[in-house]
């Protein structure tokens, strides 16, 4: 057993050196050096890049946003659905055409719930002497020639071609467009049109849209101008170089299917140029048309 009582001597085995030598440093040194905390670790990290970025310029902040071409997307899509709606809209209108230096006119539209239509155009042919009816069913595309002063005679329907054909521009009184063919222009996002909102024409509710061309082409899909319809698909105004159509008064409910303004015949359709006059060298009355009478030489008469 150990005596407890006696003082503890030092060993006499070799002591060992109590100081660093120049080598690699004792784990006891390493443990000793002062350590950093997480966060100033991460600061001193994260300095050089901090004084990086103080010294250089700041990125240039982004350009506004412009709120032009979204304005004039959602014109389009919105006038793209009111003549959507009005492909739907089956009614008995009344428009008044006003153009400069003429007497207005009344219009009379009729889409028919079966898809067909007709359109009473006063003054449609002759120059403005003569009234027509243009309408297109299941039978085909026609010009119906209504009794005038200047064509006293029964009225007669000449076929122009299919329901879907264009009318002739010779006999094209134009004011048919905006109910018929140019609503289907309005819908088809590929046709060349750019569309922007207009302030409302005179007597014309609803919204009111300027649309222009975007194709070079002398054959624009329809005319430049302002087209207003109301919410339910409406057509309440439409003004174009050719005019202007304006809706007066309530629409009434639209017939099954349109009539013809008269029997079919055959003979050839009004066209819109006035007739010649008299003293014109193309009309056959006039001394100077081969035609004429006064015009023969004596061995023809």
């Amino acid at each position: 057993m150990y005596d407890l009582s006696r003082p503890n001597r030092p060993a006499t085995g070799p002591r060992t050196l109590d100081r660093h030598t120049t080598g690699t440093p004792t784990v006891e040194a390493v443990a000793a050096r002062p350590r950093l905390s997480a966060p100033m670790a991460l600061l001193a990290l994260a300095l050089p890049a901090l004084l990086v970025a103080c010294s250089a310029d700041p990125p240039p902040a982004p350009p506004p946003i412009s709120a032009g071409p979204v304005a004039v997307d959602a014109a389009r899509d919105e006038l793209a659905a009111l003549a959507a709606a009005a492909q739907d809209r089956h009614l008995t209108a009344h428009y008044r055409f006003s153009r400069g230096g003429e007497s207005d006119r009344t219009i009379v539209v009729t889409s028919a719930n079966d898809g067909s239509w007709r359109v009473d155009v006063p003054g449609g042919a002759l120059g403005g002497a003569s009234d027509i009816s243009l309408a297109a069913n299941t039978e085909g595309l026609f010009q119906c020639a209504l009794p005038s002063a200047a064509r006293p005679e029964p009225p007669g329907c000449v076929r122009l071609g299919d329901p879907d054909d264009a009318i002739p521009r010779r006999l094209d009184p134009r004011v048919q467009h905006p109910f018929t063919d140019w609503l289907e222009v309005l819908t088809d996002r590929r046709a060349p049109l750019s569309v922007s909102p207009a302030q409302p024409l005179p007597d014309a509710p609803g919204a009111c849209y300027s649309v222009e061309t975007t194709s070079a082409s002398l054959n624009a899909p329809l005319d430049v101008g302002i087209y207003c319809y109301d919410r339910d698909g409406t057509p309440t105004a439409v003004r174009t170089e050719y005019g202007t159509l304006t809706l007066a008064g309530t629409p009434a409910p639209a017939p099954s299917t349109v009539q013809l303004a008269g029997p079919i015949v055959e003979g050839e359709p009004l066209g819109t140029a006035a007739p010649p006059s008299p003293d014109s060298p193309d009309s056959p009355n006039s001394p100077d048309s081969p035609d004429s009478p006064d015009s023969r030489s004596p061995q023809t008469q």
